[in-house]
């Protein structure tokens, strides 16, 4: 006897992929992107009075600032081998896919304070014989 036989299913609906050839129809397409958030992020918005949040640009990255506790996050994208699909329910008591996601965004903390200036390393001729200069 098959699970399928002893489990009630539901149904779901996949819109189907689209033509190399055609473009898709932008009111159809949803765009989503997930952002997997830190503990204490997660802690303060669901506290009384969640903070505001900002995104703003930066050379390397885009940076979220929480500007009432003066902690920023940059905001990367991880690739996954595994798709996530974001479904919504039918009217025919079963769900469809809405979307597929192949990344999500992760937010690393930034430090705090101003980090001191990376030394540049000197060649390895240098380490031996300058020592003694002056």
């Amino acid at each position: 006897m098959s699970t399928q036989q002893t489990h009630p299913t539901v149904p779901l609906y996949h819109p189907p992929a689209p033509s190399p050839f055609s473009l898709p129809d932008p009111d159809s397409v949803a765009g989503y992107k997930l952002i997997e958030l830190p503990p204490d992020l997660v802690a303060l918005l669901e506290g009384e009075n969640p903070p505001v949040l900002t995104i703003s640009p930066s050379p390397t990255s885009a940076l979220l600032s929480v500007p009432s506790t003066s902690k920023s996050y940059s905001l990367r994208q991880k690739n996954t081998s595994n798709a996530l699909i974001i479904l919504e329910p039918t009217d025919t008591s079963g769900l469809k896919a809405i979307a597929t996601l192949h990344e999500t965004v992760e937010l690393v903390p930034l430090p705090t304070t101003a980090a001191a200036p990376e030394v540049k390393k000197r060649g390895k001729w240098h380490e031996k014989f300058a020592s003694g200069r002056k």
